[in-house]
């Protein structure tokens, strides 16, 4: 199943470099210049038409061949801010940046994929490379799309992977529907006046206020929502005070919530925004709460479900159906919002067997597997085959 390929065994060695050389120097959302700039040059090594700058720091780009459909095949470019602890020779140069999600493998996987069909065009159509800035919450997707993206390469459908550590090397699951969820944020101010510990009936007591919002926080799924649905609801941070001795004037509460469908959304939100207001009114604070929907679920279309796993079972790829989708989230989904596609999660397990400890995604030691390269090189290759030669 995993044995090397001699039609892509030419293209490894400078895939490998280049994902390391990439991982060494992580750029931050909406500031991958050096990592575009790479990206742009490798595709019009290829003779591709590229555009550079949409959505920021995004680049495209364009294969022809021949009169067909179109399809876009997608990856993310940038890193997370955060400090890397790997200790591994190609470790982050930066102390703030680091590839703990393995964009820098996607980059590579579509790039390898770019060269592949440019030079064999086993099919009859247009492939838009898109290679996407700012995935980690920042909507780079978004901003792309703003910028005309669809209008200006347009699309039949899109796919985009990602590398998944829960699942082995070697295999890979999507499903139709919701694959991953939404996103929401929200942040809460709890104001009382503040004063002094010793004379707490003086002033309202804001930890206590919000103290007591947490817990209420905390029932709201499995009290307002339907067992049958799916959400979280996590607070995340807690904050207020100086001093042992000082009651705080004010308290802040950031969480996030992520659920699959527009209702849980909805009801989450109104049910949020009710226990704040009541919070407020026992105990005499006020309460401001600001809730942003920042990413929607990321939804698969049934046939392009259904085209990315049997496009990874082509290749060798174990391919399954997912039981059920991920509440981590994905900014993909603003390009399945606009076009039929599919996301699929390439597992990549550990890198050996045997071999150290699992490290997930957003880990200081996390890693991305260099064994995975070729296999996402043929799933995009295979995906673009597929889609091209669908009909309609």
């Amino acid at each position: 199943m995993l044995t090397p390929d001699p039609d892509i065994a030419d293209l490894l060695p400078d895939l490998v470099a280049l994902r390391r050389d990439l991982h060494a120097h992580p750029e931050l959302a909406f500031a991958e210049h050096r990592t575009a700039g790479i990206v742009a040059e490798a595709l019009r090594a290829l003779g591709l038409e590229v555009h550079e700058g949409i959505g920021g720091t995004g680049v495209v780009g364009v294969l022809r061949h021949a009169e067909g459909r179109s399809v876009g095949l997608r990856a993310d470019m940038d890193a997370l801010p955060m400090a890397e602890q790997s200790g591994l020779p190609h470790q982050s140069l930066f102390g703030g940046a680091h590839h703990a999600c393995g964009h820098d493998g996607h980059t590579a996987m579509l790039l390898g994929a770019a060269r592949h069909l440019a030079r064999t065009r086993r099919f009859a159509g247009t492939v838009h490379f898109i290679f996407q800035p700012a995935e980690e919450g920042r909507g780079g997707a978004r901003a792309m799309i703003q910028d005309g993206l669809f209008e200006r390469f347009p699309c039949d459908s899109v796919f985009a992977l990602h590398n998944w550590p829960d699942l082995p090397l070697g295999q890979a699951q999507t499903r139709p529907g919701p694959i991953m969820a939404a996103a929401d944020r929200f942040d809460i101010i709890v104001r009382g006046r503040g004063g002094h510990a010793a004379q707490p009936h003086r002033t309202p007591d804001a930890v206590l206020a919000a103290s007591q919002l947490v817990g209420q926080l905390n029932t709201l799924v499995a009290r307002r929502i339907d067992p049958a649905e799916s959400a979280v609801l996590s607070v995340t941070r807690i904050q207020g005070g100086s001093s042992h001795n000082v009651m705080p004037a004010e308290v802040q509460i950031t969480g996030t919530v992520r659920s699959f469908d527009a209702a849980s959304q909805d009801l989450i939100e109104a049910a949020l925004r009710d226990c704040a207001a009541g919070v407020g009114l026992s105990f005499g604070c006020e309460v401001n709460v600001e809730y942003v929907r920042y990413y929607p679920a990321t939804i698969n279309s049934v046939a392009q479900a259904q085209l990315a796993l049997r496009a990874a079972a082509t290749v060798g790829l174990e391919a399954r159906e997912a039981p059920r989708p991920a509440f981590t989230s994905e900014d993909f989904a603003f390009m399945l919002r606009e076009r039929p596609g599919a996301y699929l999660w390439l597992g990549q397990g550990p890198k050996s067997v045997g071999e150290g400890d699992y490290r997930p995604l957003h880990h200081p030691c996390y890693d991305f597997n260099d064994r995975l390269l070729p296999l996402g090189l043929k799933w995009f290759t295979e995906v673009a085959e597929l889609a091209l030669a669908q009909t309609s």
